[in-house]
């Protein structure tokens, strides 16, 4: 059979699923501004194939690099089939995408052009399940690049995080706590840890609120607190009568029980607990800001002893939601030019070089004043204080 790329396969018992779509207001005008034609070939990438197989592992980002020259542009693809993608986050694997560049417009298309073949047929192996294929579908980045960094990375008030309910001992009275260990907490302020509340019994554990400070004014921006790892609630706290050294019936505190799940950092007394966010799956998409962005590279995420960052790692950036920055805006890197002496010079003048663009990063998590970007690709390492600009 042929399979359109929106369609949704689900099993007779299946519920009825949302489709993963989250696109911004412009990205759907710009797809139908290409609708009509497709999108210069002048802007497609130097390799674009004319004929691909999408495969396990592939990203919206990915295939979006293969045919264009800006990825971010992502609708400009989107638009060139508008027609048979209707949803542009299904995508499945083993489907086939066609290249037509007639008349110097660029479409993509999932069945061959006319004459160039029969229309691409997608064969489903019968199989007793119930699913959603839209659970196939293709994500926009590698979910394991940033998932872990929508638990890890929190920003808040400082002293929001030492109101928190803390760890006070395990059961053998160590002073380091590791993944196993039986632990003890007491509640924070207007906090009680009890397993009967609505809310989760997992918790993350952290330390340490640390102040995010803008590179160029030194202004704090937010307080960020360092993950060490998660803990499971077993028993509330709360209390129960004993008798003390005079014989007397007295209420005494007991507080609440825990089992640590995970480990990023050693652990020990003091340490606070906040409650585990709700898991969330979002399908990030990448998309140019509308407005003037500029901000710079405050810290590199969970490497306080290097200055300087790779691709695939997290920073952290001097703009937030205050900013007007939303999660799938794509920024430049621009690399500051340094000061030299020019040595040609007989009065060994300083000159300042170029800044140079050095690579894109991708906003996907905001807080008020600073938000974390994931590096896409980069030519050389980056530094704290580089800036991110619009990209062009």
């Amino acid at each position: 059979m042929i399979l359109a790329l929106g369609a949704a396969l689900t099993g007779p018992s299946a519920p009825a699923q949302p489709l993963p779509v989250a696109v911004t207001a412009s990205q759907p005008t710009t797809a139908q501004a290409v609708e009509q034609h497709g999108v210069a070939v002048a802007e497609l990438a130097p390799n674009a194939p004319e004929r691909y197989v999408v495969k396990r592992g592939d990203t919206l980002w990915g295939i979006s690099g293969i045919y264009l020259q800006k990825p971010w542009r992502w609708p400009q693809l989107w638009g060139m089939n508008r027609q048979e993608i209707a949803n542009p986050h299904l995508i499945f694997p083993g489907q086939t995408l066609y290249l037509d560049t007639e008349g110097g417009y660029a479409r993509l298309r999932t069945r061959a052009a006319q004459g160039r073949g029969e229309p691409e047929t997608l064969r489903i192996s019968p199989r007793t399940r119930s699913e959603s294929l839209a659970d196939s579908a293709l994500p926009t980045l590698q979910p394991h690049l940033i998932e872990p960094f929508l638990v890890e990375p929190l920003v808040m008030d400082e002293q929001e995080l030492l109101q928190a309910p803390r760890l006070i001992a395990t059961t053998e009275s160590r002073v380091l706590m590791s993944t196993g260990d039986r632990v003890y907490a007491r509640s924070g302020t207007g906090v009680s840890l009890r397993t009967d509340n609505s809310e989760s019994r997992q918790y993350r554990i952290f330390r340490n609120a640390h102040p995010l400070k803008h590179p160029v004014t030194g202004e704090v921006l937010g307080y960020e607190a360092q993950y060490l790892g998660q803990a499971e609630l077993l028993r509330s706290e709360g209390s129960e009568t004993g008798i003390n050294e005079r014989g007397a019936r007295i209420e005494e505190y007991i507080p609440a029980t825990l089992s640590i799940t995970a480990i990023r950092e050693e652990i020990h007394a003091g340490d606070r607990l906040l409650p585990m966010p709700e898991r969330s799956f979002v399908n990030y998409t990448p998309h140019a800001p509308q407005y003037e962005i500029d901000a710079y590279v405050v810290s590199i995420y969970n490497s306080s002893a290097l200055a300087n960052a790779a691709q695939n790692q997290v920073i952290t950036i001097s703009a937030g939601e205050h900013d007007g920055l939303q999660t799938g805006h794509v920024l430049y890197l621009i690399t500051q030019g340094g000061h030299i002496q020019d040595k040609t010079d007989e009065a060994r003048a300083t000159v300042k070089l170029p800044n140079e663009n050095n690579g894109v990063a991708m906003v996907f998590r905001t807080f008020e004043r600073v938000s974390y970007a994931l590096i896409l690709n980069v030519q050389n390492t980056v530094r704290i204080g580089d800036r991110l600009v619009n990209p062009q």
